[in-house]
């Protein structure tokens, strides 16, 4: 039997980092849309919780991001989810994956984006997933806010160059503040071949808009196993340790969710 694309998302509660218990689950058919990919959850100083959810508008399908929000878990409910970004807004062909990281009072959220290009024709979202087509460029965009929303589309900071490993994909994931500087964690792919098979890349940036890859040799980390994918990283700093949650490709070609710990220079340097 095939396995259902993008079928649940859940959300998981911890005091450690290490053990989770599942304490909310959705399914696709709450957002009647055929997958569900990558979301991110904020609670508010005020207490109020966010989540950003990304999937497959039916009407179109473009890949596109809602929020939906509510004082405690619990009580999150699809049916009151709002739009928050459209891909065609921004003269793209699909926007998804939002992660969120905040500096200085400013929220800034990092998004997966479809660019088009020569290829990109009228039948591109036949497939219900345009990243899987070739008909484009996977790329990173930013918006930015002061109250979760109001949005300031920033526009793409990260994008392949047009040549080597990672000419296809460049999907930033996590950032991790180090030494006056920004680092992060992107996922980067040759072609859409590798589409659901990254692997993870390290980039760097001063200001959190500018972008340059420190990885043009080649990725920083894969699996020993499988298609070698290790990608989606994203990084919890606690104190002066980091905190890193990642999908790895098993030998059977499956992927699992883990977890390691290391020093915050150890994971940069």
């Amino acid at each position: 039997m095939q396995p259902d694309r993008g079928g649940e998302t859940r959300i998981a509660r911890s005091t450690d980092l290490v053990s989770w218990t599942d304490v909310w689950s959705v399914t696709k058919d709450r957002f009647n849309t055929p997958s569900i990919e990558r979301c991110c959850l904020h609670k508010s100083a005020d207490g109020r919780w966010r989540w950003f959810v990304s999937f497959v508008d039916p009407t179109d399908g473009r890949w596109c991001v809602e929020v939906v929000q509510a004082s405690r878990i619990g009580a999150l409910d699809p049916a009151r989810s709002r739009r928050v970004f459209t891909a065609t807004d921004f003269g793209l062909e699909g926007v998804k994956d939002p992660w969120l990281f905040e500096k200085d009072g400013v929220f800034h959220l990092f998004l997966s984006v479809a660019l088009p290009t020569p290829r990109t024709n009228a039948g591109s979202h036949s497939t219900l997933d345009i990243f899987n087509t070739g008909e484009c460029v996977s790329a990173t965009a930013l918006a930015t806010s002061r109250d979760l929303e109001r949005w300031d589309w920033q526009g793409v900071v990260l994008k392949p160059s047009g040549r080597g490993w990672d000419c296809y994909c460049r999907r930033l994931n996590t950032v991790v503040p180090f030494a006056n500087q920004f680092f992060g964690f992107y996922d980067g792919s040759a072609s859409e071949a590798e589409n659901y098979e990254e692997k993870c890349a390290l980039a760097s940036s001063p200001d959190l808009r500018d972008w340059s890859s420190l990885s043009a040799a080649g990725p920083v980390v894969t699996s020993p196993f499988g298609s070698g994918s290790a990608r989606y990283f994203a990084v919890e700093v606690v104190g002066d340790t980091a905190h890193v949650f990642y999908e790895f490709a098993r030998a059977d070609g499956s992927h699992d969710l883990r977890h390691a710990s290391c020093s915050v220079m150890a994971l940069v340097l």
